[in-house]
């Protein structure tokens, strides 16, 4: 049996290790550990369980097949970074968080390990500090950056079997990008202006999410990702529709006084697109304005 783990305990982290609970997975952390990990499904039925929990100070990783991350995308490499030397080397990683750019850093350091990375658009709300709220369904998906695609793909099987509406993907990499279009043109207008996903169906938003978009498929063509335009617009107003009701996670970000992703959403774009030599006007308008409604840290 694959022997995981999954660093981040946050909402995300914790919902995967109820659902790959059969695999007796590893739940890495800095929390005092849990006496039972609470679990409130789409039915509103409730379930609890008792993972195995190492403070992440003291934690043994000589056994760990498989490492996931759930950390925020700015907490990667620093969350990663000292725990590679206790890594078995045939360790794969996976990395799952909103946005892109930490695989980029990260790979280099890695010594030949595999680096899968993914996205799900399951929902999940923490109800307490050891209890979450499974509050969506949606498409997860999981591929191979680098490393050996067979055994990659073997080591999370268990995620593909257990995780409803999964999927491994080849190229990984347009799939991400292809999600980050949706994020790009969501989260920061909630949060910026403050609104539900829903309010940006409205008219006055329509250029503006249009220019970032459009901004982003140029930036991923100079990478070599070939994304299509009119099918993105579709997608994102699509999720407007779906989920006209929530706060996006970005919007939620600042209401609480958090650091937020938007460096790794169009700060991404912006990054990729300069090192092009292109502009990404729009994306930096967005990264900006959200960096400047906190504090200067």
């Amino acid at each position: 049996m694959t022997r995981i783990a999954i660093l981040g305990a946050g909402s995300i982290g914790q919902l995967l290790c109820w659902q790959l609970r059969d695999h007796k997975p590893v739940l890495l952390g800095r929390s005092p550990a849990p006496d039972t990990l609470a679990h409130t499904d789409i039915k509103d039925e409730h379930h609890s369980f008792t993972p195995e929990y190492r403070p992440l100070d003291k934690a043994r990783l000589d056994d760990i097949d498989l490492l996931i991350v759930t950390v925020k995308a700015y907490q990667v490499l620093d969350a990663i970074t000292p725990l590679l030397q206790d890594l078995p080397a045939d360790c794969a990683i996976l990395l799952m968080h909103n946005g892109m750019g930490p695989h980029l850093e990260l790979a280099p350091l890695l010594n030949g390990r595999s680096l899968l990375l993914g996205t799900t658009s399951q929902g999940a709300l923490k109800q307490g500090l050891w209890h979450i709220l499974h509050t969506g369904k949606g498409l997860t998906q999981i591929g191979l950056l680098c490393g050996d695609a067979d055994s990659g793909k073997t080591k999370v099987e268990p995620l593909l079997d257990k995780i409803e509406n999964s999927e491994w993907v080849d190229d990984i990499l347009a799939a991400l990008w292809q999600k980050l279009a949706v994020n790009a043109a969501i989260n920061p207008l909630t949060a910026i202006h403050d609104c539900r996903n829903g309010a940006l169906a409205a008219e006055e938003y329509r250029g503006l999410i249009h220019a970032i978009v459009a901004e982003l498929v140029k930036a991923a063509a100079a990478d070599s990702i070939v994304l299509d335009e009119t099918t993105l617009l579709e997608r994102v107003y699509k999720v407007i529709k779906l989920t006209a009701n929530n706060f996006s996670s970005m919007h939620q970000d600042i209401a609480h006084g958090r650091q937020t992703e938007i460096d790794a959403i169009n700060g991404f774009v912006v990054k990729r697109a300069q090192a092009n030599g292109l502009e990404a006007v729009a994306n930096l308008s967005m990264l900006e304005q959200v960096k400047s409604l906190l504090p200067r840290r």
